[in-house]
C-alpha cells in the first residue's frame, strides 16, 4: 500500500457522517435547497446537491474516486432522467475535499467543459477560503444561468428532482 492510500484512507475512516452536519449546519442546508429552488423557478433545467462524508472502505480498496462516485450518483439519483436532458448534479466528498459537476447531455452539448470548468473554478476559490455555503450557492447560481440561457423557464414546470440537499 501507498504512503497517499494510506493517508487517503485514515481521512475517509476518521471523517464521520456527523462531519456533513458539522460543514454544512442545517440552515446552510436550507440555503441551498432555497437556492434550488430559486433557480429553477427561472429555467426547465433540474439542479441536485448531494454530499458524501466518505466512502466505504471497499470503495476505498478498489480506488473509487470522487468523480466515479459522482457519475454513481448522478445515475442513482437519475439526474440523468429529466424531460431535456438538462439535469445538473454538484457532488461534494468532504473526506477528499473535492467535488465535481456532472451534467446532463442536453445542457452539455451547450455549456461544454470549459463552461463547467468555470463554474468549478468559482467554487473552489470560495472552497479555498473557507466559504463553503457561498461556494456552493454561487455555483448554483451560475449553474442556473447556464440553464436559464439555453432552458428558459416557460410558466410553471413540474419538479423532475428534490432541491433539498441529499446527504448519503
Amino acid at each position: 500500500m501507498s504512503v497517499k492510500f494510506i493517508k487517503r484512507l485514515f481521512r475517509h475512516l476518521l471523517v464521520s457522517p456527523g462531519a456533513v452536519q458539522k460543514q454544512l449546519p442545517v440552515q446552510v442546508m436550507r440555503n441551498i435547497e432555497a437556492a434550488i429552488t430559486k433557480s429553477e423557478s427561472l429555467h426547465l433545467g433540474e439542479i441536485c446537491f448531494v454530499v458524501e462524508a466518505n466512502l466505504h472502505i471497499i470503495d476505498l480498496f478498489r480506488g473509487k474516486s470522487a468523480a466515479t462516485r459522482a457519475i454513481e450518483t448522478f445515475s442513482n439519483f437519475k439526474v440523468w432522467d429529466t424531460e431535456h436532458n438538462n439535469g445538473v448534479l454538484i457532488y461534494l466528498l468532504l473526506a477528499d475535499h473535492d467535488f465535481e459537476i456532472l451534467a446532463d447531455r442536453g445542457i452539455h452539448l451547450r455549456v461544454g467543459a470549459t463552461g463547467w470548468e468555470a463554474i468549478c473554478k468559482g467554487m473552489e476559490a470560495r472552497f479555498r477560503q473557507g466559504q463553503f455555503e457561498a461556494g456552493i450557492v454561487e455555483g448554483i447560481q451560475k449553474i442556473g444561468e447556464q440553464l436559464e440561457q439555453h432552458y428558459p423557464s416557460q410558466g410553471k414546470k413540474p419538479n423532475e428532482l428534490i432541491n433539498s440537499p441529499i446527504i448519503i
